[in-house]
């Protein structure tokens, strides 16, 4: 899991699965981030391969806290098995989701 900050915006760029045993890592990640009190903060799911209830629930979090504070959360590049549990659970229609980081930077 790696953290950058551009432009702003901090950028969480989780790796593998996100799961039962990982979650609290990217939990933790997130809330490290200027986003998670109400700053703009960008998910870059590019490098997730599996993702699970778990997963959604710290999004789902993360997306109320940012709101909460004034701030936004978008994800970015979701694919194959991630994003079809986004669409899934309904998750694309609360959260912004990507097809780029930079689109989601500049969002």
């Amino acid at each position: 899991m790696s953290r950058s900050t551009v432009d702003g915006v901090d950028v969480v760029s989780p790796r593998g699965e996100i799961d039962h045993d990982t979650g609290r890592l990217f939990r933790a990640a997130l809330e490290a981030t200027d986003g998670w009190g109400g700053g703009r903060m960008v998910v870059d799911l590019s490098e997730v391969t599996f993702m699970d209830s778990t997963g959604v629930n710290v999004l789902v979090t993360a997306h109320h806290a940012a709101l909460a504070g004034g701030g936004r959360l978008r994800l970015a590049v979701p694919r194959g098995p991630v994003l079809r549990v986004l669409e899934l659970v309904g998750l694309d229609g609360v959260i912004a989701i990507c097809p780029t980081v930079e689109e989601a930077l500049a969002d």
